[in-house]
């Protein structure tokens, strides 16, 4: 075996500290709620992609769509609203947040409303890089004020929806992946006209679309999620500006179960506001770091 295949291998086995290192994170802490118990400025992709990709929007819906992750990323930075619902068999959480994220040092700072249940309380601040993601009161064994930092690979989701949001990046960046795109309307959203899409897209597709280290948390993702093909809906303006996405992810509540029953589905949506208006985020100090040792245990 290679040493490749084996970091494939780790890299899609949970970690011991997962549920308390990203006790935010969905496949852990909303399961806990449920059963009761982002190369380019978008986090990837061509830069000579993005220099033949104009500021507007195409005609093909298809292109629109995929072109999107580019164009907003070329607006330099972005506010941000994100919202995830989960919701299994009996039970449902909703998670809520508000940040930002600067396409040009390509970070994003979100903080992040958790609900009752879930296996931290209060307000979890994460702040993603490209194949990084930093996460603050993150669980009970995490010191007041200290931070998590993870690997994306180390989240069997790419930590596409591990934190309770969406980064703005990775939202976007799936949409490099859509296979089908139809246009349902013009729609008016806070005064903007806006084109209404919806079709399916394909984790792995937008993986390789993205590339680098950007790539990584989709890939992870496509691995994860146990319907392929993804089905979203996206908002655009006439420059071709992604200013809403909703996508609609499932995974296997009970390890390796494809029955109706044990189906969680996860609604996400991203919304972008305030294109071009600085965002600050910036990584924690080292000194401000926790690293969790692999005998602790997550509760």
């Amino acid at each position: 075996m290679t040493d490749q295949q084996r970091d494939g291998r780790r890299s899609r086995r949970p970690l011991p500290h997962l549920r308390s290192a990203a006790g935010a994170a969905l496949l852990a802490a909303a399961l806990a709620a449920l059963a009761g118990c982002s190369g380019a400025a978008t986090g990837g992709g061509s830069a000579d992609r993005q220099a033949a990709v104009p500021d507007q929007l195409s005609a093909d819906p298809v292109t629109a769509v995929r072109n999107a992750p580019d164009i907003t990323g070329r607006t330099g930075s972005a506010h941000s609203a994100t919202e995830l619902v989960t919701e299994s068999a009996e039970k449902k959480a909703v998670f809520s947040g508000t940040g930002g994220y600067d396409y040009v040092k390509r970070i994003g700072r979100l903080e992040v409303q958790v609900p009752p249940g879930a296996a931290t309380t209060g307000k979890i601040v994460e702040v993603v890089l490209p194949g990084t993601v930093y996460l603050q009161n993150s669980g009970a064994k995490v010191p007041e004020g200290k931070w998590v930092k993870l690997d994306v690979r180390q989240l069997p989701d790419g930590n596409l929806v591990s934190s309770g949001a969406t980064d703005p990046a990775s939202a976007a960046g799936a949409l490099r992946g859509a296979q089908k795109a139809d246009l349902v309307g013009t729609e008016t959203v806070n005064g903007v006209a806006l084109k209404h899409y919806r079709g399916t897209l394909d984790l792995a597709k937008a993986a390789d679309a993205t590339g680098g280290r950007g790539g990584d948390g989709l890939r992870m993702a496509g691995q994860t999620f146990t319907v392929r093909d993804v089905p979203y809906d996206a908002w655009l303006d006439e420059q071709g500006r992604l200013h809403k996405v909703v996508e609609v992810f499932t995974f296997a509540g009970v390890a390796g179960s494809k029955e109706a029953k044990d189906q969680v589905k996860v609604t996400s949506t991203t919304s972008l506001t305030d294109f071009g208006k600085p965002v600050e985020a910036a990584e924690p100090p080292a000194s401000d770091i926790y690293a969790m040792k692999p005998t602790e245990s997550p509760k």
